[in-house]
């Protein structure tokens, strides 16, 4: 992970989670970054949230606070001060305005946090300043079992520039927005209406396609910061020829981060790719996809290695969009498993059953009725899951 360019960190274990557990990241920028950000759709969205929200609207940010171990979600005039509390002490120690100031936190849910064990950190976490991505990573993950980073270096006329990002997220993974934490710089200089419109459509190309468990966190958030240390031509709108190498490495970017969450969702073993296409359009597509990689009977079946197409059928059916039953085919593993309606004549099993037993497993659908197209990620349902979900608290 590279250094970007006037972006300065810190972590800190502060008992917020486990004993001797980072937990809490503070991240410095110059004056002049431009902010954008996406949230969760969820109608009990933490606290957090609306700060974000309304800090969003100047486009503007010279910090960031991330705490884990608890997501200050339903906590009432309580969690909001909280958050006041943390974002006036960072922009304290920064020099800034606290509405300047972005804040992120995940964890246990309807449990006040002790902000008495933040605020006392921060000054000290802004005098260590420096560019160790891992610890960032470390301090704002829960139950993941490895740190997520991901990194680009472009050009924008002529002139290099850096992206990198981290991300959290292993349970309670949805697409409703951006289903997770996740925080990327970048040392362009992009204003903030463009940065918004790039952002956007990176995260409806990854994070908004991926799904662990179909639940929708109270906190996810997803921003996005451009510090505009590097000296490149103005970049008027986001469709600007010279920014095409800067979309296409941010996409890539955000869809490297939400294929690790994937790969480290709760229990998960095999890392599954849907592809649904002949759908009416993307969108009904996409719902189609959604609806297999939610659906807890493909899931388990894929975690048993067991070649069931007829959950896929059945997940079809129920997402409620146009397909086109005597018309429908579906693929697995590169082996054509059902056409028209049926089961391939002479249907072979054993090499969609070999192929089920590794962790990389494809899919494909076609509907029959158009030419829409997505592709959704999703991973098996194992007893892992319910393990680590029953005991998360204990």
């Amino acid at each position: 992970m590279p250094a970007v360019g006037g972006v300065r960190m810190a972590s800190a274990a502060c008992g917020i989670k486990h004993r001797d557990k980072l937990d809490v990241l503070l991240v410095g920028m110059p004056a002049g970054t431009d902010a954008a950000g996406v949230f969760t759709r969820s109608k009990t969205a933490a606290a957090p949230i609306d700060w974000c929200r309304a800090a969003l609207a100047s486009g503007q940010a010279r910090g960031l606070v991330v705490n884990s171990g608890n997501a200050n979600a339903f906590t009432g005039k309580a969690g909001s001060d909280a958050v006041a509390a943390m974002a006036g002490a960072a922009a304290e120690a920064i020099g800034c305005a606290a509405d300047q100031v972005f804040i992120a936190q995940t964890g246990v849910i309807g449990e006040p946090i002790d902000v008495g064990k933040v605020t006392p950190v921060l000054g000290e976490l802004a005098g260590n300043f420096g560019s160790d991505w891992e610890a960032a990573a470390r301090a704002i993950t829960t139950t993941d079992t490895f740190p997520k980073g991901s990194a680009r270096r472009v050009e924008i006329g002529g002139t290099a520039v850096t992206i990198a990002g981290i991300a959290k997220g292993s349970g309670m993974i949805a697409p409703d927005m951006a289903t997770m934490l996740s925080f990327i710089f970048t040392d362009a200089a992009i204003p903030h209406g463009v940065l918004q419109h790039l952002l956007e459509n990176a995260v409806n190309r990854s994070f908004n396609n991926i799904s662990v468990d179909s639940d929708t966190s109270t906190s996810d958030t997803v921003l996005l910061f451009a510090t505009g240390r590097a000296e490149h031509k103005w970049v008027a709108q986001a469709g600007d020829a010279h920014l095409r190498e800067f979309r296409n490495a941010l996409d890539e970017v955000c869809l490297d981060l939400a294929h690790q969450i994937v790969r480290d969702g709760e229990g998960a073993a095999k890392f599954i790719e849907i592809t649904v296409t002949g759908a009416e359009d993307d969108r009904a597509a996409k719902v189609v996809g959604r609806a297999i990689a939610d659906s807890p009977l493909v899931k388990t079946a894929i975690a048993g290695e067991d070649a069931n197409w007829g959950r896929i059928v059945m997940a079809v059916g129920k997402a409620g969009e146009a397909a086109d039953r005597d018309r429908l085919a579906i693929t697995i593993g590169g082996v054509a498993v059902a056409r028209d309606g049926v089961a391939v004549d002479g249907y072979d099993e054993a090499p969609v059953a070999a192929h089920m037993k590794g962790d990389e497993i494809d899919i494909e659908v076609d509907l029959g009725v158009g030419s829409g197209r997505a592709t959704v990620w999703t991973c098996d349902l194992t007893h892992g899951y319910i393990s680590i979900n029953a005991d998360y608290r204990t």
